[in-house]
């Protein structure tokens, strides 16, 4: 019999599939995709968040655990599991030279990418790259994978995995991990998750899925039906305002804008709704998604004038351009008499300061609701620039309750032999808010915790008993 059944074929997918083949399990790996589109969300990503105590190689500076933490904290609002937080953290200062010995090479943060030459490892052609560089080394060492094989339900007894189902074909192994991502793709379970406003709009009709199609949370489903405990917020996601002409699945990190915390942003009655300076970006970006659902008609703009290009990663598609912002209010079809008195609002309002997009400045607004707290530069210098903007999500939330083993748990039991990893626990960590390249923290740390212990499971090894 089959020792280890990985199913998914993303970062935590993979990990989990090297990490039980290198501990001498048996491995097959299911894919729902097609060859062409492995990877699941991980093929759009492009960094991971490193905590480290000195320079290392592609990294600057120091990290240290407390900080990342605090980063992590303050993202969440404190809905997170701080044990399996700080696992991942750590976890996180010593998973590159494994990486590296399957293949990922890394490079130095990009000039405009987000202040992250301190905190984020990247990936050297990106996370298709990393994706590819895993599935060769998953090759070379034995694992069997199969492509366009979901999953839709597995068999269990009791709290232990017996075999997974895809369509009648019945396969049976020792033990299992689930990592076949969220929901954001399940286009009738966002709608459920959302609901109605009270504008009797269904925002998640406009949202856009800026990773897989693949992941329509079937499995997921599935074991929340049968039992398994669960975490997480349904409604809560890695959610960016990106490019409202973004395609509708797999526009990946190319479709995000990020000139928000370089100007300002308005909803469709031409009005503001959220402190675009509140904090660095790669801190906030992953909130704003959130704040575009809950605006009118799931749309927003940002705007910005001529002082802020050449500061950010130049979006992929060209914005609206106009010489006056009563001109530009026209050509998006805004009210222009509230979004010239916003503007006008918002430029008296700034304060003089030492403006630097480097650090949280003192440019700052006065006497202005919602305030910008940093980086508030008058918009008076033309041409004046606009990007429509809707929510694009990454990944949800709503995943499977996990402890440090990666078990996965009925009414507080641990399976003995079912684990789960990636996006399908993230919300163990990430109960609401993010912060750039955590993702792929959880996703490597736990993939390999969870391969590890499905080995380990599978060669007869008993049951841990969770703290």
């Amino acid at each position: 019999m089959l020792d280890v059944l990985v199913i998914g074929g993303g970062n935590a997918a993979l990990c989990a599939a090297l990490t039980a083949r290198e501990a001498g399990a048996t491995v097959l790996m299911l894919e729902a995709s097609p060859r062409a589109w492995r990877g699941g969300n991980s093929q759009h990503t492009r960094n991971l968040r490193c905590m480290h105590d000195e320079p290392q190689d592609v990294l600057i500076d120091a990290y240290p655990e407390e900080e990342f933490w605090q980063d992590l904290l303050k993202v969440t609002g404190g809905r997170t599991d701080e044990a399996l937080a700080r696992l991942v953290i750590r976890a996180s200062s010593t998973v590159r030279p494994w990486m590296r010995r399957h293949g990922v090479h890394f490079q130095p943060s990009l000039s405009g990418a987000l202040h992250t030459a301190r905190t984020n490892a990247f990936f050297m052609g990106g996370g298709k790259a990393l994706v590819n560089a895993y599935y060769r080394s998953a090759e070379n060492l034995g694992v069997q994978v199969r492509y366009e094989a979901p999953v839709a339900r597995i068999e269990l007894d009791g709290e232990r995995f017996v075999a997974a189902w895809v369509g009648e074909e019945r396969i049976a192994a020792r033990s299992c991990v689930l990592a076949s991502g969220g929901f954001e793709s399940n286009r009738e379970w966002l709608r459920e998750a959302w609901g109605r406003n009270e504008r009797g709009e269904y925002p998640s009709d406009q949202f856009l899925i800026r990773g897989t199609r693949f992941n329509t949370g079937t499995l997921l489903r599935f074991m929340l039906d049968a039992g398994a405990d669960s975490v997480g917020d349904p409604t809560q996601a890695h959610m960016v305002a990106i490019d409202a002409r973004a395609p509708l699945y797999d526009g990946g990190i190319c479709t995000r804008i990020d000139c928000v915390s370089l100007g300002v942003v308005v909803n469709r009655d031409g009005q503001r709704f959220y402190d675009e300076g509140e904090d660095f970006w790669p801190k906030r970006y992953a909130i704003w998604g959130r704040l575009v659902a809950q605006q009118p008609g799931q749309t927003a703009w940002s705007i910005i004038d001529a002082k802020a290009v050449g500061r950010f990663m130049p979006p992929v598609f060209a914005g609206t351009r106009a010489q006056t912002l009563p001109e530009l209010a026209r050509a998006l079809g805004l009210p222009e008499p509230e979004f010239v008195r916003t503007l006008q609002a918002y430029n008296s309002a700034c304060r003089p300061g030492s403006f630097d997009h480097t650090r949280l400045d003192d440019c700052r607004t006065e006497g202005l609701s919602p305030v910008k707290s940093h980086w508030a530069l008058p918009i008076d210098k033309p041409p004046f620039t606009a990007y429509a903007l809707r929510p694009g999500v990454t990944f949800t939330y709503l995943g499977l309750r996990t402890d440090e083993t990666a078990a996965v748990r009925f009414g507080g039991r641990a399976s003995p032999n079912l684990y789960v990893a990636g996006e399908m626990m993230a919300g163990n960590v990430l109960g609401q808010g993010y912060t750039a390249g955590v993702g792929m923290s959880i996703g490597t740390a736990f993939g390999r915790i969870a391969g590890q212990r499905a080995a380990w499971s599978a060669q007869g090894g008993g049951v841990h008993a969770a703290a």
